[in-house]
Parts: C-alpha cells; sequence; structure tokens
C-alpha cells in the first residue's frame, strides 16, 4: 500500500508566521529548500501559483537541477497561455528533467486576483474554460498529427508538438471543492485535491467526485485523492499543542481576521473551499483525532490552512485515518518551512511508511 507524500516549496523563507525579509528569489534557499525535501523522503513538491510570485517553470527547472529523484507538482491556470502552447512548454520541462514534473490545474476562485493578470472571465467561465483547456492540452500530447479544435474559448487550427512528456502525458492533479469543480475534475483529474476537512466532510467530497467521474464514463477507483494540512509536530502531544498556540499568536499579530493584510483576495471572493474551512472552524476548533481549524479562521482562510497537532505518533495516525477513507496523497507544508520538513523527514514520514508497510 502505497501513499504520496507532497511538500511544498518557495522561492524565499516566508510562511504566515515569518515575514518576507529577503529577495523575492533566493537562489540558495530555493536549492537548500527542494534538497531538504528530497532527503526527508518527500515524493514531489508542490510550487504555487500566484498573481505576483515567481514564474513556476523556471522554479521547476531550478530546482529540478539540484536535486536527483524529487518530483515537482507545478500549479498551472489555464487562460494565461494558449493550451496548445501549455502542451510544449510541460513537455518540454518534463523532458528536461527527467519525467519527474506533473501539473495541478487550478481554474482560479477570486475574480480580483484572476484580473491582476488580465483575466476577466467569471468563474463558471473559467472552469469551461478549464475543460476545454485540458481537452486540447491531451490532444496534443497524444497525436502524432496536427491537431484542429474549435470550441468555446480556443480556436486552433494544425496544433502539434514533436516533444511529448517522458511518459505520454502528465499526471494530472486538479483542485476545487464546487460543483463544477467536481463535474471538471471527475473528467480530467488522475489526483483531486481538497483541503484538510474534518474526516466525515472529506469522505462526503470523495464520493461527489467519484460519482462525477462515473458520469464521464470512468472507473472511480482509477481516481486519487489528495488532501492538505499543516502539520505541527512535538516530541508530546502537550508541547506540540504549546508550539501551536504559539504560532497561531503569531498569526494574529500580523491579521486581524478577515480584514487582514494576508488575504490575497476579498473575502467576498473566497472558493467554496474556504468556505468549507470557515465553516468547520465554526462547528468547532478541534475534530477528529487531531484536526485544528484555528489558523483557517485567523487566516480567512486563504489557502490551505488547517493544522494536525500532536506527537509524531499522533500526527501520523491521523494521516492513517484520511489514508483510511480514500486519501492517496497527503500534502503537507510547515509554518517553519525548512525546518519542519526536516524534522518530518526524521519523526513523521517514517512513522506513517512503516505502518502502511504493514497493511
Amino acid at each position: 500500500m502505497a501513499v504520496e507524500f507532497v511538500g511544498m516549496i518557495r522561492t524565499a523563507d516566508t510562511s504566515e508566521i515569518r515575514p518576507p525579509s529577503g529577495p523575492a528569489v533566493d537562489r540558495d534557499y530555493l536549492r537548500r529548500f527542494a534538497q531538504a525535501h528530497e532527503e526527508a523522503g518527500f515524493d514531489r513538491v508542490l510550487i504555487g501559483y500566484h498573481s505576483w510570485d515567481a514564474d513556476g517553470f523556471a522554479v521547476a527547472s531550478y530546482a529540478a537541477a539540484h536535486t536527483e529523484r524529487l518530483g515537482f507538482l507545478l500549479a498551472h491556470r489555464p487562460g494565461f497561455v494558449a493550451p496548445s502552447l501549455a502542451a510544449r512548454k510541460l513537455a518540454t520541462v518534463d523532458q528536461l528533467i527527467g519525467g519527474r514534473l506533473a501539473v495541478h490545474v487550478i481554474s482560479g476562485a477570486s475574480d480580483t486576483e484572476q484580473r491582476r493578470d488580465g483575466d476577466y472571465a467569471d468563474k463558471a467561465a473559467r472552469y469551461r474554460r478549464t475543460d476545454e483547456y485540458l481537452d486540447v492540452v491531451r490532444r496534443v500530447w497524444a497525436s502524432d498529427e496536427p491537431v484542429d479544435h474549435e470550441g468555446e474559448f480556443y480556436r486552433l487550427a494544425g496544433a502539434r508538438s514533436e516533444v511529448k512528456p517522458v511518459n505520454g502525458a502528465l499526471p494530472i492533479y486538479f483542485g476545487g471543492s464546487s460543483a463544477d469543480a467536481y463535474r471538471v475534475g471527475g473528467k480530467h483529474a488522475d489526483v483531486f485535491a481538497l483541503w484538510g476537512e474534518p474526516l466525515a466532510e472529506t469522505a462526503e467530497q470523495i464520493a461527489a467526485v467519484r460519482k462525477a467521474a462515473t458520469e464521464h464514463g470512468r472507473n472511480p477507483d482509477d481516481l486519487g485523492f489528495s488532501v492538505s494540512f499543516r502539520p505541527i509536530i512535538g516530541r508530546t502531544d502537550a508541547e506540540a499543542w504549546e508550539r501551536a498556540h504559539g504560532i497561531l499568536n503569531t498569526i494574529t499579530s500580523r491579521t486581524s481576521g478577515e480584514s487582514g493584510a494576508m488575504l490575497a483576495f476579498p473575502a467576498a471572493e473566497r472558493g467554496v473551499g474556504s468556505q468549507r474551512l470557515l465553516d468547520a472552524a465554526g462547528r468547532g476548533e478541534v475534530h477528529d483525532r487531531a484536526l485544528w481549524t484555528a489558523p483557517a479562521r485567523a487566516t480567512g482562510a486563504a489557502g490551505n490552512s488547517t493544522a494536525l497537532v500532536g506527537s509524531p505518533e499522533t500526527v501520523a495516525e491521523a494521516l492513517l485515518d484520511y489514508v483510511d477513507i480514500g486519501v492517496t496523497t497527503l500534502l503537507i507544508r510547515g509554518y517553519e518551512p525548512l525546518e519542519d520538513v526536516v524534522d518530518w523527514g526524521r519523526d513523521l514520514l517514517p512513522l506513517v511508511r512503516q505502518e502502511l508497510a504493514k497493511r
């Protein structure tokens, strides 16, 4: 029984508790951060997409040049380049880094953020565009002949690519919690990504996406599921909770709930996933074995923001609870980004894998 561990890298040492203090692109830090994930035993690292951040294609290429085994999950928003060009760009990077690339497709929750890069399509249109975009990308990868396409958003005549991904196509991860996300992700995703909700709600979302996959004629058992958390560990549960409350105090000192400067977009434009995290926080601060929702409430759930708190043994058991309901990928990132990766590689990932090896 195998479970994929995915971390997250950035080009600078910053988080909700660490304000930026150096250059936006710190090559030495990026190199050390990627190498730390490889040494810790992570399978992949996510490279996020923001309207103000470094270009992910370049980041993946640089980090891959300084690692040997680590895979890269490149966040990508359809709509800013043509799908035929995206197919070539993704395939080129995958060839150059030895088949270690996957793509995480995000349609975009916030109108405000999309408009920063010139995209004025509404959210429903963005999902329709993503559906069409992925159809074209897959056709370009699969075909040795020129591809013609005429749809709602794209019109292409004779699109082709001499370069293909190493394995013919890249794994497609897909994020979202809305009905549109289930519909489009159920059609296209190899792995459907969710934020860290309580177990019961996560199981409901898994069932909804599997249903959508079935409606597209897919075998739902072929679809993987990712869940994202912010683990906070200590030598004991008590030590972990002491650390967790210190982190929360720092977060709340930097932001004031929904109006905080750390939010990437207006509260009115939260996606369904963010609202679901806030709903969970409204029902209680601690859920299940170790799920802590207070950081989501403090940041307005502007990103994956729920934590798992406890000793390495407690957090490992909590992660395995999600595996038991069908999760295949565990995406974890820290509030002390580089230091947490080192700790998890020593204390957390081995525990999860040892238990899985027994099953």
